[in-house]
């Protein structure tokens, strides 16, 4: 049976705080990979009405499209290219305030406009995913979104163990 989510709260950071306690609840008994990312990401997804938000998994030298939300998307990324290869080949998190100022941004779709990527690492610090999301504004991304992805990321590490 489906678990819904209400989302409440005024400023980006109740709302983050809010969506990570129903994440938690959501997920808690969720074993099937596919099942746990796609509600995970549906439930970001739809709480900030981004653009995109997704998953892509490291698949030999390219990153290959997971699960998401949004428009379709690219289906597969080589190592080191876009924001999202980037962020793969440097292990880090990466804001993007305008993709049109990210030398060889991959433009999936031209209503992006800004982007947050944050590589998921396994317990052997090996990035084996990373976690993508499109603004249709500018400047959407900062420190706070940066926080609260990694923290809400917890929620689905055993899923790339």
């Amino acid at each position: 049976m489906a678990k819904e989510i209400t989302i409440i709260g005024t400023t980006k950071k109740e709302k983050y705080e809010n969506l990570i306690s129903q994440i938690k609840h959501l997920l808690s008994d969720e074993t099937d990979m596919i099942s746990g990312l796609s509600n995970f990401l549906s439930a970001i997804h739809f709480t900030f009405n981004f653009l995109w938000t997704g998953i892509y998994f490291v698949k030999g030298d390219f990153l290959v499209l997971g699960p998401f939300q949004g428009p379709v998307a690219c289906s597969r990324i080589p190592y080191g290219k876009g924001v999202c290869g980037t962020s793969w080949k440097r292990k880090k998190a990466i804001i993007v305030k305008d993709v049109n100022k990210f030398p060889g941004h991959i433009a999936c779709s031209s209503k992006s406009r800004s982007e947050i990527v944050i590589p998921i690492l396994n317990s052997k610090k090996s990035v084996t995913a990373v976690l993508d999301i499109d603004s249709e504004k500018l400047s959407n991304f900062d420190r706070i979104d940066l926080h609260y992805l990694k923290k809400a990321l917890k929620s689905v590490l055993k899923f790339f163990e």
